[in-house]
């Protein structure tokens, strides 16, 4: 990865980490108060998708072509995580277009659970600019039922108990698999707990930001 490249992105800020541990939020409530612009991953998958071919995203075309038992049912969560296209890093390089098209006189939170470690680590320019948040089981389960998602994606399938069971076991699996990665290469991590409460984490990232 080029110096010029991380000089190009050394505005921007990045919470990756996994679903369910309050990404959106806290950049929101960051940028809210900084002046900062948001770039909401999650919400740049519908576009992304679109744009990506069988040839750069293979995982994604396999998924698209399975119905919804097939995706959440009749795999174990093992093989779902293995196989989930944006775990895989495809569509990154999408993420990366995107934010330098952006003007650089606005600094950028950029959040969302595609932002993989392993991807992030060469763009920054300093360590500081990004942070990942490692939700307990506990947390992610409270988060989703708070926000009424939970049965969401499991209503659509022929058996919602297994589907529900399989994607919290898989997002549980993709968490320890962020604290893995983020502790080899020395990334800077916050667990999330149902102790901490939404000013706490907001000031914690904000520390980690130096803001």
């Amino acid at each position: 990865m080029s110096s010029a490249l991380r000089a190009r992105l050394k505005h921007v800020y990045w919470i990756g980490g996994g679903s369910g541990a309050g990404k959106s939020t806290i950049a929101r409530r960051i940028a809210a108060r900084h002046g900062l612009h948001v770039y909401a991953t999650d919400d740049a998958m519908p576009d992304h998708a679109g744009r990506s071919t069988p040839e750069d995203a293979p995982q994604l075309s396999r998924f698209k072509a399975m119905d919804m038992d097939e995706r959440w049912v009749t795999r174990s969560p093992e093989v779902m995580l293995d196989t989930f296209h944006w775990f895989r890093g495809e569509g990154f390089g999408l993420i990366v277009e995107d934010l330098l098209r952006l003007p650089a006189e606005t600094g950028v939170i950029a959040e969302g659970f595609r932002l993989l470690p392993s991807l992030v680590e060469p763009l920054l320019a300093e360590p500081g600019q990004a942070v990942w948040l490692l939700p307990t089981p506990a947390f992610r389960r409270a988060a989703f039922d708070t926000r009424g998602t939970t049965w969401d994606i499991p209503r659509k399938t022929s058996d919602p108990g297994r589907a529900r069971r399989n994607l919290l076991t898989r997002d549980e699996l993709f968490t320890d698999r962020l604290a893995e990665e983020t502790k080899r290469l020395g990334l800077p991590v916050v667990e999330v707990d149902t102790e901490m409460s939404e000013d706490e984490l907001v000031e914690c990232v904000s520390g980690r930001f130096g803001l």
